[in-house]
């Protein structure tokens, strides 16, 4: 088996994805213009997705007070600190600090505008 994609139930699906498609390069594969309003938006391998839908019927997490390290979208990135600049530039937050670890490894959290925690990582040694 593989995964096909993981849900998150989010305030405001159809915004939310656009702002995934212009600022992190995601694709919309597939949106539904009726409640729950999903987005099935991937990333540039195009084998990932996330769906992003608003269902009225279940609380929104609120992932603005979750920890960095509870939920998170772990994205790979060629230049962590550029990557931030220009997310943060775009209305995300950067959380902490900018880590440049030893072993090369870089990585950041930025809150995307709604608060879901963006993991920007560049690996010194691929995981994939």
């Amino acid at each position: 088996m593989k995964i096909e994609h993981v849900a998150l139930n989010v305030p405001e699906p159809v915004a939310m994805a656009r702002w995934y498609i212009d600022h992190l390069g995601f694709t919309l594969k597939r949106s539904f213009d009726t409640a729950p309003w999903g987005q099935f938006i991937a990333d540039d391998s195009g084998t990932v997705m996330i769906e992003l839908y608003n269902n009225a019927a279940a609380p929104i997490p609120d992932y603005a007070a979750m920890a960095t390290f509870t939920l998170h979208l772990a994205l790979v990135s060629a230049d962590v600190d550029t990557d931030v600049r220009r997310l943060t530039a775009a209305g995300g937050t950067l959380v902490g600090t900018v880590q440049h670890n030893p072993g090369g490894d870089s990585m950041a959290f930025v809150r995307d505008p709604w608060g879901f925690t963006l993991q920007l990582v560049k690996r010194a040694v691929p995981m994939f």
